[in-house]
């Protein structure tokens, strides 16, 4: 028999919520939870900023982008997911229970959503791993928190330079890489920042003419990396 687990390995297995549990033990403990797995097409949401929020999803496979919205109708890319990412951490445990963002599909997806009684509450059939599920949430709450006030500082750099030099330098990082992929489109980037899209390209073209960065693309090479750092400043 197909289960969760089988069908959806790789990508359960790149989940942080699922951090140090074994397989066996994560096919039991799937059995316990017994998530349904929900099916959605592109261009559809996942969730709907200020809907009813009933548990933080776990995506399968496919790609989502995180979305927030003003009254005006103007919106900030939060972030970007993959599969073995999850969403709704920050407000699963809150006393609204509200959905603070919308979650987009990319491209076809697939996730289930777990309700925190699940996560935090006594598991039936004493799941060994169980605790190692509690604290792992714990840690990605946390992490969440950080990557928001990130988020914060990006919004209170003032000049457009160093708010992409900002991004580039943390995508530089986590990539461990001159030469790296960014996750978002140009104008995804441009929503991200908070910036208009025409700008963000003329500023970034002026970097290349500089000989700071070179890019094509997604792609981006630091060509200068101390010039770069010195642009936040």
């Amino acid at each position: 028999m197909i289960t969760i687990f089988t069908e959806w390995e790789r990508a359960l297995a790149a989940c942080r919520l699922f951090a140090g549990i074994d397989s066996e033990e994560l096919e039991i403990m799937l059995e316990c939870l017994n998530p349904a797995v929900r099916s959605y097409k592109k261009n559809e949401y996942l969730a709907v900023q200020g809907d009813d929020l009933h548990g933080l999803g776990v995506l399968l496979e496919g790609e989502v982008m995180v979305v927030k919205e003003n009254a005006a109708g103007e919106r900030v890319i939060m972030a970007v997911l993959g599969a073995g990412d999850i969403f709704g951490e920050t407000a699963a445990f809150s006393g609204a229970r509200k959905w603070p963002a919308s979650v987009l599909a990319q491209v076809d997806c697939k996730a289930f959503f777990l309700p925190p009684e699940k996560i935090t509450g006594n598991c039936q059939r004493q799941c060994p791993s169980h605790r190692r599920l509690i604290t792992n949430m714990l840690r990605i709450v946390s992490d969440k928190a950080l990557a928001l006030n990130k988020k914060v500082e990006y919004l209170t750099i003032k000049n457009l330079r160093g708010k992409i030099s900002a991004f580039l330098l943390e995508h530089h990082e986590k990539q461990g890489s001159a030469t790296f992929t960014l996750p978002l489109k140009r104008n995804e980037m441009a929503e991200f920042l908070h910036v208009a899209r025409p700008s963000l390209s003329r500023e970034m073209c002026r970097m290349r003419e500089e000989g700071v960065i070179d890019f094509h693309k997604s792609t981006i090479k630091i060509k200068d990396l101390e010039a770069l750092k010195n642009m936040i400043e």
